[in-house]
C-alpha cells in the first residue's frame, strides 16, 4: 500500500487548498477513503470520509460546509477541496482507506496571514 499526499502549503485565512492522495497497492475502488490531520500538540482526527464509490460522503462538524471530499476511481485518487480556511485548520493531512493500517507521509498545510 502506498499513499502519497499532496498540495498543502501556506495560505491566508479565507484562503483554500486543494489537497490530492495518490493510492497504489491496492484496489482503490473498492476500499472507502478519509482524510485525516494532525496539528502539533494534538491527536490524529478525522477530517471527512468517502465511500468506495464516491456515493456517500462524512465529514467532522468542524469542516462541514468548507471541506469537500471527492475521488477519481479511473485515476486511484482521492481529492479534499478546502475552502474559508481558518488558523485551526493547521495540521499535516494525511489520506488513509480507514481498514488498511497504512499511513502515508501527509501533507503541511498552514494557515496563517
Amino acid at each position: 500500500v502506498q499513499l502519497v499526499e499532496s498540495g498543502g502549503g501556506l495560505v491566508q485565512p479565507g484562503g483554500s487548498l486543494r489537497l490530492s492522495c495518490a493510492a497504489s497497492g491496492f484496489t482503490f475502488s473498492r476500499y472507502g477513503m478519509s482524510w485525516y490531520r494532525q496539528a502539533p500538540g494534538k491527536e490524529r482526527e478525522l477530517v471527512a470520509a468517502i465511500s468506495s464509490t464516491g456515493g456517500s460522503t462524512n465529514y467532522a462538524d468542524s469542516v462541514k460546509g468548507r471541506f469537500t471530499v471527492s475521488r477519481d476511481n479511473a485515476k486511484n485518487t482521492v481529492y479534499l477541496q478546502m475552502n474559508s480556511l481558518k488558523p485551526e485548520d493547521t495540521a499535516v493531512y494525511y489520506c488513509k482507506p480507514p481498514s488498511l493500517n497504512s499511513w502515508g507521509q501527509g501533507t503541511q498545510v498552514t494557515v496563517s496571514s
